[in-house]
C-alpha cells in the first residue's frame, strides 16, 4: 500500500494534537494517509504504555487513516544513529508517502526536536541506494519522500505556512480527546501535568481559532517547512 501522507510523531498523541485536522481533511478528500509513533510514550506520567497502544488506536480510527504502526523506540532515549534510522527508512520505502509530517524543530519535550531531525534524516537517507534494507525477505527499493514538514507543538513557534482546516476542528478534537489518561479529566486521581489541564485541552481550539483568524478562516494547522515552498500560480495561494 502506497500512502500519500506519512504522520509521524515521537509518542501517540503528537500528531493528533498538531496535525489531525489536516489528516482528516486530506482523508476526505480521499488522499492515503497513515501514522507512525516511534515510541509507545511509557514515560508519561499518566496511563500507561497499554493504555496509550488502546487510545492511539482509537484515535486511529476516527481520523480514518489506513495504518498506524508503532517502532517502539525508547521513551526519552532513543537517539538519530544509524539503527533508529534503518526501522524509519525500512517504514517509509514500505509505504513510500509523497509527503512525511514530522515533530516540531524546537519543542519542550527533548523527544520533539530529536523525532523530527531524525526523521528528517532518514527521509533523505531513505532515497540513498546504496543503503540495503529488506521487508518481507525483499530487498527494498530506494524512496524518498517529496516533502518534509514538521508540525507546531508546545511553541509558537511562527509557521512557513498553515493549512485552513475549517469544518475539521471537531474532528481533530474527537481524535485528541480519545486519549482519556492524558488530558483534562475533572474527575482523574492522577498527578497534574502540563498537558493535563482545561486550559491546555481549551488551547488547542484557540490556537486552531487564531492561525484560521491570520489567513481569513475559522481554523489553521501550522507547518515549518525545511526548505522553500513552491508553487505554480500566485493563484494557489488563499
Amino acid at each position: 500500500m502506497k500512502l500519500d501522507i506519512l504522520a509521524v510523531g515521537s509518542h501517540p498523541d503528537d500528531v493528533e494534537l498538531s496535525c489531525a485536522g489536516t489528516i482528516a481533511k486530506e482523508v476526505d478528500r480521499g488522499k492515503k494517509v497513515g501514522i507512525l509513533d516511534l515510541t509507545r510514550g511509557e514515560l508519561g506520567t499518566r496511563g500507561t504504555a497499554e493504555t496509550r497502544d488502546r487510545e492511539a488506536a482509537e484515535a486511529a480510527k476516527i481520523l480514518g487513516v489506513k495504518m498506524r504502526h508503532n517502532l517502539e523506540f525508547s521513551d526519552g532515549f532513543f537517539i538519530n544513529n544509524t539503527s533508529h534510522q534503518l526501522e524509519i527508512i525500512k517504514i517509509l520505502r514500505r509505504y513510500r508517502p509523497e509527503i512525511v509530517l514530522c515533530n516540531a524543530v524546537d519543542d519542550r519535550h527533548i523527544d520533539h526536536g530529536k523525532g523530527a531531525k531524525l526523521v528528517s534524516d532518514a527521509c533523505f537517507l531513505s532515497g540513498l541506494r546504496k543503503i540495503e534494507t529488506i521487508h518481507d525477505q525483499k530487498k527494498q527499493e530506494a524512496w524518498r519522500p517529496k516533502h518534509v514538514f514538521h508540525y507546531i507543538q508546545w511553541k509558537n513557534l511562527e509557521p512557513d505556512f498553515v493549512v485552513d482546516i475549517s469544518g475539521y476542528i471537531d474532528k481533530k478534537m474527537e481524535a485528541v480527546k480519545a486519549y482519556k489518561t492524558q488530558f483534562f479529566d475533572a474527575e482523574s486521581k492522577e498527578p497534574q501535568t502540563p498537558i493535563s489541564s482545561s486550559n491546555f485541552l481549551e488551547s488547542i481550539n484557540y490556537r486552531a481559532r487564531d492561525l484560521g483568524r491570520i489567513i481569513n478562516t475559522e481554523h489553521g494547522e501550522g507547518f515549518t517547512a525545511e526548505r522553500y515552498v513552491a508553487v505554480d500560480s500566485v493563484f494557489d495561494l488563499i
